[in-house]
């Protein structure tokens, strides 16, 4: 069987066809490789990302729970110290009275 322009149709499809159909799968397949390649690498800078947002999440919620735990102390304190005040003042008075009432 031969074409128009002298070339068997055979001869054609395994000197020519073949290796270009060959080169255009590899060509297909070192795409593929390089694109899984470059995905897996994006997907580990974003796992690491995330593992440092994460981290950073973490250590902000332990600044804020220590910071509202102060707070929710000095309350506690203050309290206290209110108590003991009060406490003070009244003995204070107490011990006025009984002098204002000793003395005369």
């Amino acid at each position: 069987m031969d074409t128009a322009s002298g070339f068997d149709l055979i001869w054609w499809i395994t000197a020519v066809e073949l290796p270009v159909l060959a080169g255009l799968f590899l060509l297909g397949w070192r795409n593929y490789r390089i694109n899984q390649e470059e995905i897996d690498s994006v997907r580990h800078s974003a796992e690491i990302g995330l593992a440092h947002l994460r981290q950073n999440l973490d250590a902000y919620k332990l600044d804020v729970a220590k910071s509202y735990a102060s707070i929710s102390y000095i309350r506690d304190v203050e309290e206290r110290l209110t108590q003991h005040l009060v406490r003070i003042e009244e003995k204070l008075d107490i011990t006025r009275v009984e002098r204002v009432g000793g003395g005369k």
